[in-house]
Formats: C-alpha cells, sequence, structure tokens
C-alpha cells in the first residue's frame, strides 16, 4: 500500500481563490473593521476635517496605498490566491490590543495606540484572504497606511516642531539679510526694516513647516515606491523629501517678511495660508527634478521605471 500522498491530493487540499473572490471577501471584512475600529475612524476622519490644514492629507492616504497595490495588479493576478490561516494571529492580536486600549488602562486609550491595533488586524486580513505570496506587494502600501494615515499626538508633534520653527526663523532671516534687507531675529520673531520702518513677522507653530515636511515624505514614499526599483534609488529619494521641505519654507518665511513690507496684512490670515499653499507647487517641481535626476542615474543598470 503507498501511502504517499499524490500532488492531487495535497492540491486539494490547498484553497485558491480567484482576486475577484478576495476582494468580495476583504470588501466583507472592511465593513466589519470598520464596525470594530468605529471610534478610530471617527476620531480620524474629525481630525482630518476639524485641522485640515494639518491632517487633510490622511483623508487621501487610502486611495494613494490602493493605487500602490494597483500598480502590482498583474502580479496579484499572476496565480491564484491561497488564503493562509496565520493571518488569524495577528488579526486576534490586532482586536485584543484594540479592546485593550479602549477599556483598559486610561494612558493606553490614544489615537495612537488605538491604530496599532487596526494596523495589525489589517495585515492579519490580507494575509487570511490573500496569503503569504500576495505579501510581497502588500506589505509596503500597508505600512504607508498606517504610517501617513494617521494623525500624531500633540506630544510628539511639539517635539519637532519646536526645532523647526527656530530653523524656519534663522533661515529667512540669513535669506533676507543675503537680498539686502534689514532684518533683526530675535527668537522666532523677525523684524523686517523698510524705509526705517520696523514690520514684526511672528514666525510661529504654523510656520514651522511641519505640514510640508508630513506632505513630501508621504509623497517621497509614493514615489519611491512606484517611480524607482533600486534601494539606493528609493533612499535617496525619501532621504531628500525633508532638506526640500525645509527650503521650500525657508523660502516661503522669508516671502511672507517681503510681503509685509508692502502690506502688514499680508503675513496674517487667509493670504498667510494661501502662499503656504502657493510654495507648495514649485517645491513639488524642485522634488520631480531630484526623481528626474535619480532615475536618469539609474538608467544605465535599468533601475529606473514609469
Amino acid at each position: 500500500m503507498n501511502s504517499t500522498a499524490s500532488p492531487e491530493a495535497v492540491n486539494r487540499r490547498t484553497i485558491d481563490i480567484a482576486p475577484g473572490g478576495a476582494i468580495a471577501a476583504g470588501a466583507a471584512l472592511s465593513v466589519l473593521l470598520v464596525v470594530v475600529f468605529w471610534d478610530f475612524f471617527r476620531q480620524q476622519f474629525h481630525f482630518a476635517t476639524d485641522q485640515p490644514a494639518d491632517w487633510g492629507h490622511t483623508i487621501l492616504v487610502p486611495a494613494i496605498a490602493g493605487y500602490l497595490v494597483y500598480l502590482h495588479r498583474a502580479d496579484l493576478r499572476a496565480r491564484p490566491l491561497r488564503p493562509s490561516w496565520w493571518g488569524l494571529a495577528p488579526m486576534v492580536t490586532g482586536v485584543a490590543w484594540y479592546m485593550l486600549c479602549v477599556f483598559g488602562p486610561r494612558p493606553l486609550y490614544h489615537h495612537n495606540a488605538f491604530s496599532i491595533g487596526v494596523a495589525l488586524t489589517l495585515v492579519g486580513t490580507c494575509l487570511l484572504l490573500a496569503g503569504t505570496r500576495a505579501m510581497r506587494w502588500l506589505w509596503y502600501p500597508l505600512l504607508y497606511l498606517w504610517i501617513f494615515g494617521q494623525t500624531v499626538s500633540e506630544q510628539v508633534m511639539n517635539r519637532l516642531t519646536f526645532p523647526l520653527q527656530d530653523l524656519a526663523a534663522k533661515g529667512a532671516y540669513i535669506f533676507l539679510t543675503v537680498v539686502g534687507i534689514d532684518t533683526v531675529q530675535e527668537g522666532n520673531i523677525l523684524t523686517v526694516y523698510n524705509s526705517g520702518v520696523p514690520q514684526q513677522l511672528n514666525v510661529a507653530e504654523a510656520c514651522s513647516g511641519m505640514r510640508m515636511v508630513v506632505a513630501f515624505f508621504a509623497l517621497a514614499a509614493a514615489m519611491a515606491y512606484s517611480s524607482v526599483r533600486r534601494p539606493w534609488q528609493r533612499i535617496v529619494l525619501i532621504a531628500a523629501a525633508l532638506p526640500v521641505a525645509l527650503f521650500i519654507n525657508v523660502i516661503r518665511v522669508s516671502s511672507l517678511g517681503l510681503l509685509s513690507m508692502i502690506d502688514s496684512g499680508f503675513a496674517e490670515g487667509e493670504f498667510h495660508q494661501l502662499v503656504g499653499v502657493l510654495w507648495l507647487l514649485p517645491g513639488l517641481f524642485l522634488f520631480m527634478g531630484i526623481l528626474w535626476m535619480v532615475q536618469r542615474l539609474g538608467s544605465d543598470d535599468g533601475g529606473a521605471h514609469g
């Protein structure tokens, strides 16, 4: 009697599902996850809508993560997806952690702590439905969604914002002085003299450039995944996000200092916010120029695509 199982018998023990079936099952589970993690999603939506200048981008992040998955649709469809029961482990761990944060000790009741449970559950869901092979192309979009799709706590933001305020003030002072504008810096306050008439410009927390830093890092992470292949190219792109954001913010604060010489109202209110939005465009062009150079440098060895 031959006790060795035939390949056909082994294959019958493995459940293969088409991508369409995985999408349908994923949609059903997504609805269930929204119900379970409703408090987290509700809070995140309020953060994004109540503070659109700071966290409005989090509404777009799920669509960007979905696009990163879409880029590898051919790889995901190449073979039937094989669900993995190993996905139950992170799913159960994620839900348990979330419940502990909600009903457990008060220090754990925190939005960013909630996000860990949500992220673990999403990873487990994808592993359960799509299997280990598909995670080759799903892990990065999931990580992108977790990092850039949530609001960061004020405690963490303040530790980063204060140094950036000082950097923006010092950078604007140097720029204005170089172009010949009589400027005095006292902490985060710049005093610009126009024909001997002083005009103060307060480099507040909103001028720290933290918004630009977050926006450019989100852009760099997406472009690094979608536009280049070599690891060194991706590292260069992501690393370039910080200096580009800081440089554009210094120029933005400097331009507000120049405009305040014409009318002090230009450095306040809605016009102040408009200037910040407008400076994102040249920052985007600058970053795309860096992307073009990185692609050109990697073109000889086939490192660039898209």
